[in-house]
């Protein structure tokens, strides 16, 4: 209501003459928050079997903040059934953080992956097999090469069955492999290690969630998109290609910046001298080291004031006139290139310029810096538009690509309510690198339950202002369609997938949660996702030197029957998360154990599925 009517404060919405119909289901939600505060107490959990390992092992269970959402799907759109937490405060973790919700990605990445060969079926599948076998495909598009080979060699070419074929592509789980991407090489682990000797299925890898599987697929996504545009190849492949110099000038520009808002902190609110005498500690006392940046930072600044520098830093030495003069002449600034300059100092050369700028131009603001420092940073790169590097051109026009086709992955999740404007552009963002929130992790599921519709999430229904007096207003909310952005057919089987992680994957302890007294169950399905956020620090030669825990959550994102859908969260934010290691078996738990007092709303007759669903 706050943020529907602007209101900044309770107070003020309390003055307000309003009468509001809300969705929720009063009886459920005094019954389950009464038993989502029970979760603080250790002899309740205790009781209920939820103190053991990937559970509330260790830790003290009054810091754990737990969630409950749940979503009814019916014609007038997704209900809000219930929303609760034993959270006193104002923040919502279903809606205002940003959390590391781990494999919960696994399911964005799942669908797109599927909408990928939906675009595959589409583009090849009323071609020849003899059309087929002539095509020639990149060999780095894995995907469409698989989607041809399929095409070519089957009768049974209707998307369902292409779809199903697709999961059953295998993929190591091998650790032991590095993946360039994000800009450099990273290794990743699998959560169990005897999943690490395994080639699993893409249906294999989500049932058990294993890491590894995913990567390699995420991979694969990513050079699909990048060879959708023929000139990739063309230009890795050719050192003439005309795209070459343009993708290698667009990589010096976005380095750059990115060096530049690195260095900007450390500099911002100094004074040109603080700024140099900070620069000045950085740097080891070699007398061609420290005479360069002089030369550099002060370029104009006569002999005598570089005299007086030499002083001041080599106290104990004596510099002859003649030598002070050499040396000042060598180190002119016009007789090097920025990079050179940088390298002798060995000073980064853009750090370099930001403090040279700023004895120029003091408080110089960020988008200023960027502005005035456009050329140099073409300048810095100049060693990389040569021809006798073209491993190292070739390496950051891969960094470029890779970046496009995660901005391509980025709008297909955005489709099906990702919440935030950007993807961590690499492959770990199929495990959870970029972040999620479990109400945006709902409206997914709840895309699935509608069967591809994407409709209204519904908290409010009527407003009613001022009643009875002259002043009377009302508003009720409009039923409207749904936007389909998704196919029946990939609901249909990502729906079935999730299903199996419940039955036989990783949240078998879910199992048959929800069974009516005479013994038939309602099906639940779901996906499972387990956040350690940690701030880690990484010495010479990828050693860990330093790590600083940041939160942990465990996230089950599910859907009962055909009609309910939701998420369980449990969250420990700040340091005190190092104290837990409880996983997404614990969500998963705790659902099970409120199940008995859900029952009368899962298996109540509802409202009627929407019409398009």
């Amino acid at each position: 209501l706050l943020s529907l009517l602007g209101v900044e404060q309770l107070y003020d919405l309390d003055r307000m003459d309003l009468s509001v119909k809300t969705p929720l289901d009063l009886p459920a939600q005094m019954t389950l928050t009464r038993e989502i505060l029970k979760l603080k107490d250790p002899h309740w959990l205790a009781k209920r079997g939820l103190t053991g390992p990937r559970l509330l092992d260790r830790g003290d269970p009054g810091k754990v903040i737990y969630s409950l959402l749940l979503y009814e799907s019916t014609g007038k759109g997704n209900l809000l059934r219930l929303e609760t937490d034993n959270y006193d405060l104002a923040l919502n973790i279903n809606e205002g953080v940003k959390l590391d919700l781990g494999s919960t990605a696994k399911l964005r990445t799942l669908i797109h992956y599927l909408e990928i060969i939906e675009s595959l079926h589409k583009k090849y599948g009323r071609l020849s097999h003899r059309a087929l076998r002539e095509l020639e495909v990149p060999p780095e598009d894995r995907l469409t090469r698989w989607a041809v080979a399929y095409l070519s060699e089957t009768e049974n070419r209707d998307l369902k069955s292409m779809l199903a074929a697709s999961l059953e592509r295998l993929y190591s789980a091998s650790p032991k492999e590095s993946f360039f991407t994000g800009g450099g090489e990273h290794t990743f682990e699998n959560f169990d290690s005897k999943d690490d000797e395994l080639i699993l299925s893409v249906r294999e890898g989500l049932t058990n969630s294993v890491n590894l599987v995913f990567i390699r697929l995420m991979k694969d996504m990513v050079r699909h998109h990048i060879h959708q545009d023929p000139a990739a190849g063309e230009m890795l492949r050719s050192m003439n290609h005309p795209l070459r110099k343009e993708y290698i000038a667009r990589f010096a520009d976005l380095e750059g910046r990115a060096f530049l808002e690195k260095f900007y902190p450390k500099y911002k609110g100094k004074s040109p001298e603080m700024a140099f005498q900070l620069l000045l500690q950085s740097i080891r006392p070699i007398l061609g080291r420290l005479a360069m940046v002089y030369r550099y930072v002060h370029p104009h600044k006569d002999l005598a004031s570089f005299k007086t520098f030499l002083r001041n830093h080599f106290p104990d030495s004596e510099f002859a006139a003649a030598t002070v003069r050499s040396i000042y002449e060598k180190c002119a600034p016009e007789r090097f290139t920025l990079p050179d300059i940088g390298f002798i100092s060995h000073v980064h050369p853009l750090e370099l310029w930001l403090v040279a700028a700023m004895q120029k131009e003091e408080k110089l603001e960020l988008s200023r810096v960027i502005q005035a420092s456009d050329s140099s940073r073409q300048e810095v790169y100049t060693w990389l538009f040569r021809t006798s590097h073209k491993p190292a051109q070739d390496m950051r026009i891969r960094i470029l690509l890779e970046m496009g086709a995660f901005l391509d992955i980025h709008r297909a999740w955005q489709r099906l309510g990702y919440p935030f404007d950007a993807l961590v552009p690499s492959y770990a963002s199929a495990i959870g690198s970029s972040a999620d929130r479990p109400a945006a992790l709902a409206e997914l599921i709840g895309i699935l339950v509608n069967n591809g519709y994407r409709m209204p999430m519904v908290r409010i229904e009527e407003i009613e202002a001022a009643a009875q007096t002259p002043y009377e207003v009302s508003f009720s909310r409009k039923t409207r369609g749904g936007e389909r952005v998704l196919s029946p057919e990939i609901a249909e089987v990502t729906k079935a997938l999730l299903f199996d992680v419940v039955k036989k994957g990783t949240a078998i302890r879910g199992y048959r949660s929800f069974v009516r007294p005479d013994g038939t169950e309602i099906l639940l399905g779901g996906k499972t996702g387990t956040g350690d956020h940690r701030y880690e620090i990484y010495g010479k030669g990828g050693a860990l030197i330093g790590s600083r825990v940041m939160n942990r959550s465990a996230t089950f994102v599910f859907m009962i029957g055909s009609r309910f859908f939701g998420t369980i969260t449990a969250f420990v934010p700040g340091p005190d998360a190092a104290e837990y290691g409880f996983t997404s078996s614990l969500p998963i738990a705790i659902l099970k154990a409120l199940a008995p007092k859900l029952m009368p709303l899962v298996d109540s007759p509802g409202e009627g599925k929407p019409p398009s669903a």
